[in-house]
């Protein structure tokens, strides 16, 4: 034989592309397959159900004929093919189709199995409500814990302002202790204390926040004429009522 000639036409037009040899031989091994796929598709024996179900779908897709003894039975009386029934012509064409039940289920069990799943979905969509309002609630819940976190804060920084006051007035009029220890701001930092002043300490924190703002303005309207909500010192009683709205944020608002 002669030798293969590596410069011709022939031999570099192939194609040496490295990997392509074993692309082509796993092509060639899935077509074979569906092949031998289809052949055994066609080659199988029906079960007898298929076939049932083949003859069945036939005769439910053609027309009655004559030799359908109802059919039959009608045009004896008059029926015509495609006319429908009734003295006047107002009943039904076609006949009543069948409902072919292939499972293995007792009757009522579709009904069951709706109701079920109907009851599920009224579940769910329960579980949802109640996840909705839940969410809902604590929401609401957070917006009143944030509201009143800022009132007491408003309410802390009002109280101190009225100690300042109080303090200030009193230092005015010479007086060098305050009727209530919390009636001025407590400095600091401070030496040790006495008894006696821990005892007062031990009375003033039994009130709260509100009742000490509440006490301490009446004070201050009360010996100095003074409204903490105005900013403003009046000349006596008769002036402070006749010209201050009242005693509270609220009435000032």
């Amino acid at each position: 034989e002669e030798e293969e000639d590596y410069m011709s036409d022939l031999f570099i037009k192939q194609d040496v592309r490295p990997g392509l040899p074993m692309v082509r031989r796993v092509k060639e091994a899935i077509q074979k397959e569906e092949k031998q796929k289809e052949a055994n598709e066609k080659n199988r024996q029906k079960s007898i159900k298929e076939e049932e179900r083949e003859r069945r779908d036939l005769v439910l897709q053609s027309a009655l004929g004559n030799e359908n003894k109802g059919f039959a039975l009608l045009q004896k009386m008059g029926y015509k093919s495609g006319q429908a029934l009734g003295k006047s012509g107002e009943g039904i064409v076609e006949p009543i189709p069948l409902n072919i039940k292939t499972g293995l289920s007792g009757l009522g069990h579709e009904e069951l199995k709706k109701r079920k799943a109907e009851e599920k979905l009224e579940n769910y969509r329960q579980k949802l409500r109640m996840k909705k309002q839940a969410n809902e609630q604590a929401a609401d819940q957070f917006r009143i814990r944030f509201k009143t976190k800022q009132e007491e804060r408003k309410m802390e920084g009002d109280l101190r302002k009225s100690q300042r006051a109080c303090q200030q007035l009193d230092t005015q009029k010479d007086i060098d202790v305050p009727k209530e220890t919390w009636y001025w701001l407590e400095p600091e930092e401070e030496d040790d204390k006495d008894e006696e002043d821990k005892e007062d300490e031990g009375t003033s924190s039994d009130l709260s926040v509100s009742e000490k703002l509440r006490i301490l303005t009446a004070y201050l309207r009360e010996e100095h004429f003074y409204c903490i909500w105005c900013g403003t010192t009046y000349e006596d009683s008769e002036d402070l009522s006749s010209n201050c709205p009242g005693d509270s944020a609220a009435d000032h608002d």
